[in-house]
């Protein structure tokens, strides 16, 4: 197969905002603005570049994929990121999500357990010069406790419960959207809010298929 050139990769990431994200209902324009912007092949491994723009997930190496660009867009506009945020996301895998958060709020923290993908994530990140992204290889279990409270956190694999400290890291008024469920099966995408006395609320949002949050 012929590889894409950067004007192809242009007209693709087009026509998956217009078919893949508009067309089944994302209507927040920082949302599409940010899925507009973001070059998601150069966060692909070579090898699947051509693939980057399809409507389905795309294997990124160590058994990780990056998500269905649907699924990116669905799970930014339900924490309704703004732009005086904090963020916290838990499974760097590419680099795609963190990218396309921080165009939406004021710096993303983000945790990777497959030291390869987290120092690949980290040099595709400042290749494209995203200075409101720092990137921690490591256990996202546990969230990270230096930088919490968290306005909005985003889970990008599945635990089978959500990790009591990332609800404890989420501030009054912060979002937490995260797939739960039983490994390699059909889970269901929960959205967390957290009122302003504390008090926690989970909405079932739609089933879903994640890889496993795995822990060292």
């Amino acid at each position: 197969m012929r590889a894409l050139d950067d004007s192809s990769y242009d007209v693709a990431r087009e026509t998956m905002v217009r078919q893949q994200i508009v067309a089944r209902g994302i209507r927040e324009p920082r949302v599409i603005e940010a899925m507009r912007h973001v070059p998601r092949h150069l966060f692909v491994p070579p090898a699947e570049r051509d693939r980057s723009y399809q409507d389905s997930p795309v294997p990124i190496g160590e058994g990780q994929t990056i998500s269905q660009p649907y699924i990116v867009a669905l799970m930014t506009e339900l924490v309704r990121p703004q732009s005086g945020d904090v963020a916290l996301e838990v499974g760097t895998g590419s680099g795609y999500q963190a990218a396309v958060l921080a165009r939406l709020v004021k710096h993303v923290y983000t945790i990777e357990l497959e030291a390869t993908l987290g120092q690949r994530a980290s040099a595709a990140l400042r290749e494209q010069k995203y200075d409101n992204i720092t990137v921690r290889v490591g256990d996202g279990y546990g969230g990270w406790p230096e930088h919490a409270p968290f306005d909005v956190i985003m889970v990008t694999a599945a635990p089978e419960q959500v990790p009591q400290p990332l609800i404890d890291q989420l501030k009054p008024g912060g979002r937490l959207i995260v797939p739960v469920g039983p490994r390699f099966n059909v889970q269901q995408l929960q959205l967390i809010e957290k009122d302003a006395d504390g008090e926690v609320r989970t909405k079932s949002v739609s089933p879903v298929m994640f890889v496993p949050l795995r822990r060292p």
